[in-house]
């Protein structure tokens, strides 16, 4: 697939001007320590849009003068004869001819999962596709249905124009995260091993998606140079071309990944684990003390990792015997500010979540190796009532971090550049975790999945940008 990873110049001009909008926002907060950026108390809680108001529908509720809009079912049939699968997770927008968008989508689905997947519930579909074009077939038997489905969205009719499978035969594809070069790195959250009549190959990778208005299937190669393990998001610095990861266990690393080519992630390169300077298997999670506060800088130090591919589950217990710091599942992570947001699902006393920031040194920026940056704790209430459970999380064009909660009763949290958080949507139609928050080139369309229901929604309103 290396002719669809060439690096696309106006892609990465894309992708580094809407990072220096998200800069004018956070430009004020990046080198604070000491004055707590976010209060662990209620009266931090405010209404940037005003109060939720209650959904005559009763699905989705938001401030006055937003609306939402269901743009894509599970279930449906899509252009290219497949059916849209459901469990719908991570997403990013890339811009498109025309002024339209182009929506890459996960699908956190495994082989017993057929009610949910794109072959029919008898995966009658799946002889459709050629052996090269699907990872894992699963003898005929039981294929992997996890993958990625591709939509053309227009924002003047707010309707789907067309939609495909984009990647096939993997397996809980939860997150991922966008690149410089206009493709997608979409995630196993999975260590499931190659399996006589289950499985034809092991799990847990990265794979590299295009992202094309016309049906193309991903070229279904493991990025194994990246590690195996229980993956969840991506982010990479358009700078360096360096590559974050974070890792949904309760004891998971933030590793770094440096390609041997920038832009160019199939010709291998080195994976390595965060470490707190001077603080070897430091505990950032805060479960039995506050270990880090917030607004604490920690140097990082990066520690190279051998054996990446392993074959058990181990590559995280290794790297905190070399001295990788400890974090309560890594989940969502963006690239913004020149910055790695990254949320902890259970971090925190409460056991609510946190949200971190890992800022690049100029050296780490420039492609250097041996000088880490600086790790912030940006976030952690420890209130369930102002944040549980973050997830799945972007920034905004004009500087707010928006993140899912993932619970019965979710909400879309929002977090201002001077530290204040707000709720911005709330599911009231299905018990069902919010995923894959992540805004339009222009900014002014949320998109958004309830995941169980297999729903997809495009959110507009009076955005303060």
């Amino acid at each position: 697939m290396k002719e669809d990873q060439q690096t696309d110049s106006s892609g990465r001009r894309t992708f580094i001007k809407n990072s220096l909008m998200v800069s004018v926002g956070f430009m004020g907060l990046k080198y604070f320590s000491g004055t707590p950026a976010f209060a662990m108390d209620a009266s931090l809680l405010y209404e940037q849009y005003g109060p939720l108001l209650e959904d005559p529908k009763g699905i989705f509720n938001l401030p006055k003068g937003f609306s939402y809009k269901i743009i894509s079912r599970a279930g449906e049939p899509m252009n290219d004869g497949f059916l849209s699968p459901g469990r719908n997770d991570a997403m990013a927008a890339f811009e498109s001819k025309d002024g339209k968008v182009l929506v890459v989508r996960n699908h956190e689905l495994s082989s017993d999962d057929t009610e949910n997947g794109p072959f029919g519930i008898d995966n009658s579909r799946l002889q459709q596709l050629s052996d090269s074009a699907i990872y894992d077939r699963g003898y005929n038997k039981k294929p992997s249905l996890g993958g990625t489905t591709t939509f053309l969205f227009n924002e003047q009719t707010q309707e789907i124009e067309y939609q495909y499978l984009s990647l096939a035969g993997t397996m809980r594809n939860c997150a991922g995260g966008p690149t410089p070069w206009n493709t997608w790195l979409s995630c196993e959250e999975t260590f499931d091993s190659k399996l006589e009549e289950v499985n034809e190959h092991h799990h847990g990778y990265v794979f590299e998606v295009p992202v094309s208005e016309t049906a193309i299937l991903a070229d279904p190669v493991p990025l194994k140079a990246m590690g195996r393990f229980n993956h969840e998001a991506v982010a990479v610095d358009p700078d360096s071309g360096f590559v974050y990861l974070t890792e949904d266990r309760g004891d998971g690393l933030i590793y770094r990944f440096i390609p041997n080519e920038q832009g160019n992630l199939r010709a291998g390169g080195k994976l390595q684990a965060l470490s707190i300077k001077g603080k070897q298997g430091f505990d950032t999670r805060n479960w039995e003390a506050q270990t880090v506060k917030i607004g604490d800088l920690l140097k990082v130090d990066w520690i190279d990792l051998d054996n990446t591919d392993p074959e058990e589950d181990e590559l995280r217990l290794r790297g905190v015997d070399q001295g990788a710091a400890r974090f309560a599942r890594g989940e969502g992570m963006w690239y913004g500010n020149e910055e790695i947001y990254f949320a902890c699902t259970s971090g925190g006393k409460a056991k609510q979540g946190q949200v971190f920031r890992y800022i690049p040194s100029k050296e780490e920026k420039r492609g250097e190796q041996k000088i880490g940056g600086h790790l912030e704790l940006f976030a952690e209430p420890n209130d369930k009532e102002i944040l549980r459970a973050c997830d799945n999380l972007t920034v905004a064009p004009w500087g707010d971090l928006i993140l899912c909660e993932d619970n019965s009763r979710p909400r879309l949290i929002g977090i201002t550049p001077q530290g204040k958080i707000y709720h911005l949507g709330l599911n009231v139609g299905y018990e069902s975790e919010l995923t894959g928050a992540c805004f339009s080139p222009s900014g002014k369309t949320l998109f958004v999945n309830i995941q169980h229901a297999g729903l997809t929604l495009a959110i507009t309103g009076p955005w303060v940008g």
